[in-house]
């Protein structure tokens, strides 16, 4: 079964790694250490249970690994959540719903579309393979080199060094041509708006974020693949700090353009967070030797990812992700002010349990990448089932607390100052309708993970997000005219939705044998748990007037509910969780 993880030694602070093997720390390219490499486990049969595979490049089991990195990651998740809600808080405090925060919100398109590609989605799923790969490679081609030569001919500083820089600068020309046509942006996203102005000037501080995510997005990916989960996790906490520090102190002399300031502040301390952890555990490319490896050696250990081939369907289907919110506020500019400030806290806090949801496919994500790079295509598919089943589970109860509570959630977070009580009417009902969207959009994201784990990405996944972002489209233009705000938040869980069927049934066809009808039907049984447990809280939630003692009752109520109903009906998810909290928390204490 292997040893408990060690804490890491200074040097080392912030990684999450196995110990080292008994015989002592054997030298890597680049100067790691080889319990610290990821590399293929196991030998592909499948024979051993998931919960008995060794982490990568150590000798403890897999399942404590994970739980460590999970519980980690969960922690600063949830901080980066609740900064993120004080955040919302604030904007909502000092510019309420109206026009000044509608223009920010405009202008907040752009960091949103860029955390998006450079961030979560398409920097993540192309660069943690392409360093998993290049990992593997380090430790296979070690033993025949010296020290010198292993740093040379590194494979991991190589990918960093042909792959780094052409990075920077591409992402600092884009951010200075959105600087330079921010009004052409402006009239693009709103050109309902009635006063473009103000939002041209948010955009122009916004668009730095381009420069920044983009270093960011690129570091964590590398950071996760190292197995170094605790600087990629602090990002958010970091950039929402920066956001709210900036607003307090610059709001009086700046009004909203405050806000996009401290969007451009929050993007650097994103960098800044990661980057001692970066430069000790990955480095920036290999050092120059007067006997460096033959050109030819080097050309052929770089990967070439700029080929449009491996990049292309990342992009695509990120841009196509993505794409919802523009379509939101496209289609909300030409409503009355306020509108894209109610769909906007309304989609925040909505969304809020499919982040936390996803935050166990963040931590697995080089799990199934190193299994799919070695060949273990049956280990693969059991961490994908297990990601599902427990991703469903929770953004499903987050989903019945937000639909049954939602008015008194927005009245206890926002309500106050320039944020009415018909702002909390109208971003509630919004939330309720959003709320049908969250098991899609949580199943978006845990789907095209697998698909994006292979060598070469595929286009599945894009032309999937593309019939999602259609019927978006088509959905949302027809029912704006009709129900306005509620029309849009319906249009987007329509087309999040018919994106997850579809990735849901290619899965299974085109990459890891999952069972999808076992899958479906899980989630079809958590489903009814939850709306049993929405309708309770709904029901239950007016009786107490006050809204902080209703939300608090209610966090006990809707899981009870749900726990219940899932109990009578026989959800697996739902009957086997007492279990699967007691295994967790005795792999978590066994960590030392």
């Amino acid at each position: 079964m292997g040893e408990p993880l060690v804490p890491v030694r200074p040097g080392g602070r912030g990684r999450l790694r196995p110990p080292r093997r008994a015989g002592g720390p054997s030298a890597t390219p680049g100067g790691s250490k080889a319990s610290e490499s990821v590399t293929p486990s196991g030998s592909g049969s499948g024979g051993s249970q998931a919960s008995e595979s060794v982490a990568p490049g150590g000798g403890q089991p897999l399942g404590r690994f994970l739980a460590k990195a999970a519980a980690v990651t969960a922690g600063l998740t949830a901080a980066g959540a609740v900064f993120g809600l004080v955040r919302d808080q604030t904007i909502a405090h000092l510019f309420g719903a109206g026009h000044d925060s509608d223009a920010f919100l405009i202008a907040w398109t752009v960091p949103e579309m860029a955390s998006t590609l450079l961030i979560e989605d398409a920097m993540a799923l192309l660069m943690v393979p392409a360093f998993s790969h290049a990992l593997a490679r380090r430790a296979a081609g070690r033993s025949a080199l010296t020290r010198r030569e292993a740093r040379a001919q590194d494979p991991v500083r190589l990918l960093v060094g042909a792959t780094l820089p052409r990075l920077a600068v591409l992402l600092a020309a884009v951010a200075s041509v959105l600087v330079v046509a921010a009004p052409a942006v402006v009239a693009v996203l709103a050109p309902g708006l009635p006063d473009p102005a103000l939002a041209v000037e948010c955009t122009r501080l916004t668009a730095l974020t381009v420069l920044s995510f983009g270093i960011a997005g690129y570091f964590s990916a590398a950071l996760r693949a190292h197995r170094s989960f605790l600087s990629p996790a602090a990002i958010y906490v970091s950039y929402n700090v920066g956001i709210i520090g900036t607003m307090v102190a610059l709001h009086t002399l700046w009004g909203v353009r405050a806000a996009a300031a401290g969007v451009a502040v929050g993007g650097f301390l994103m960098v800044l967070v990661q980057l001692p952890a970066f430069v000790r555990n990955v480095g920036f490319g290999p050092p120059r030797a007067k006997k460096a490896a033959p050109r030819s050696q080097r050309d052929r250990d770089r990967p070439t990812l700029i080929a449009f081939g491996v990049i292309a369907p990342v992009i695509f289907f990120a841009v196509f992700r993505q794409s919802q919110v523009l379509v939101e506020r496209f289609l909300a500019a030409s409503l009355p002010p306020g509108a894209i400030s109610h769909l906007n806290y309304a989609q925040k806090v909505a969304q809020m349990p499919m982040v936390l949801s996803l935050m166990i496919c963040t931590v697995t994500f080089p799990v199934v990448a190193q299994a799919m790079a070695g060949g273990e295509r049956e280990k693969a598919r059991r961490r994908v089932e297990q990601d599902l089943a427990l991703a469903s589970l929770a953004v499903l109860m987050g989903t019945a607390l937000v639909i049954g509570y939602a008015p008194q959630i927005i009245q206890v977070l926002f309500e106050r100052g320039a944020f009415t009580h018909e702002d909390t009417l109208a971003t509630a009902s919004v939330m309720r309708v959003y709320g049908l969207g969250l098991l899609g959009h949580c199943l978006v994201g845990a789907l095209s993970r697998p698909f994006f784990s292979t060598a070469r990405p595929t286009w599945f996944p894009a032309f999937a997000m593309g019939a999602g972002l259609l019927v978006n489209i088509v959905a949302g233009a027809f029912a704006v005219g009709w129900w306005g705000t509620y029309g849009i938040a319906a249009a987007n869980a329509a087309g999040i939705s018919t994106t997850a069927v579809l990735l849901l049934t290619g899965l299974g066809s085109r990459i890891i044998a999952i069972q999808v009808r076992r899958v479906a039907g899980s989630i079809g049984r958590l489903g009814v748990a939850a709306v049993a447990a929405a309708a309770t809280g709904w029901i239950a939630g007016p009786k107490i007037p006050d809204p902080m003692l209703s939300a608090a009752l209610g966090c006990l109520l809707v899981p009870a509910m749900f726990g219940a109903t899932g109990m009578a009906i026989r959800a697996l998810e739902v009957t086997a969780l007492p279990g699967q909290i007691s295994q967790f928390t005795q792999r978590f204490r066994n960590v030392r």
